[in-house]
């Protein structure tokens, strides 16, 4: 299985209830319907451990992705273009990592 890492901070002016509304409400109901999705979390970064709150990023997506050619073409459909188009107006230069487990 694939996992595609997103790290990001929002733009400078982004409200964060706003971002996280979006989020729960439209990015993550959206992304878990996507073709070859099998599961798909939002998370806030609290920190570093050891205690320091400057983490680099505020938020880190996890995307699981069973089927990559079915989720590339389901990513590239124009519903999930509207949705990505919207999440480009709160993200500031995030950064997709696909990744693969080592086990």
């Amino acid at each position: 299985m694939t996992t595609i890492v997103v790290l990001f901070n929002l733009k400078e002016g982004v409200d964060r209830d706003d971002y996280e509304q979006w989020a729960r409400t439209v990015d993550i109901p959206s992304v878990r319907r996507l073709n070859g999705c099998s599961g798909f979390e939002v998370l806030r970064s609290q920190g570093l451990l050891g205690g320091s709150p400057d983490a680099p990023y505020a938020y880190v997506e996890l995307i699981e992705v069973e089927h990559m050619d079915d989720f590339m073409a389901a990513v590239g459909a124009p519903a999930a273009q509207d949705v990505a188009a919207q999440f480009r107006e709160f993200a500031d230069g995030a950064t997709f990592m696909v990744t693969e487990s080592i086990e």
